[in-house]
């Protein structure tokens, strides 16, 4: 995966500032997509392109346990959420949904806003091709890869149901 930083430092960016609850009524990830972060960076629909990876403080993704969270941020094109650390109820719904919830203690003090960014998720190693550093994380079990893969658990257990094997 390869694409820019859009960096957000402080800590425990919550469910409703991914996503404002006045969306829920809207599954469609495209028209979340649309309000994505609109309440803390009213710019960040339009600065996003697809394949870009938001990089932010600890506890991403706190508050409501809520799905549309992972859908605007797919929706809007990000491969990623890269963070000091994440609310556990954000990194499994990241991972039921097929999208990477990537935890790197000390990354938001270490990527700035527009650095390109390589990630090797088999590896667990981001090169940040701006600054030229690399930072390593543990690697997804070969398990997780593949639901994430697979576009979320219920893809998997889908794909599995009628024979298809993505392994």
């Amino acid at each position: 995966m390869r694409g820019r930083a859009h960096l957000y430092e402080r800590s425990h960016i919550n469910t409703d500032e991914i996503i404002p609850a006045r969306y829920l009524n809207v599954h469609d990830e495209v028209l979340l997509a649309e309000h994505a972060m609109e309440d803390i960076d009213p710019g960040f629909v339009g600065r996003v392109k697809w394949g870009d990876f938001i990089v932010a403080g600890e506890d991403f993704g706190c508050g409501s346990s809520r799905e549309h969270a992972i859908w605007a941020l797919r929706g809007a094109g990000l491969q990623a959420v890269l963070a000091d650390s994440f609310a556990r109820i954000f990194y499994r719904n990241a991972i039921n949904n097929g999208f990477y919830p990537i935890e790197i203690k000390g990354i938001s003090q270490q990527v700035k806003p527009k650095d390109e960014l390589a990630i090797d998720i088999t590896e667990g190693t981001v090169r940040n091709l701006t600054r030229k550093e690399a930072y390593d994380f543990p690697p997804f079990p070969t398990f997780v890869q593949v639901v994430i893969e697979a576009g979320g658990l219920l893809s998997y257990l889908q794909q599995q149901e009628t024979g298809r094997s993505i392994t």
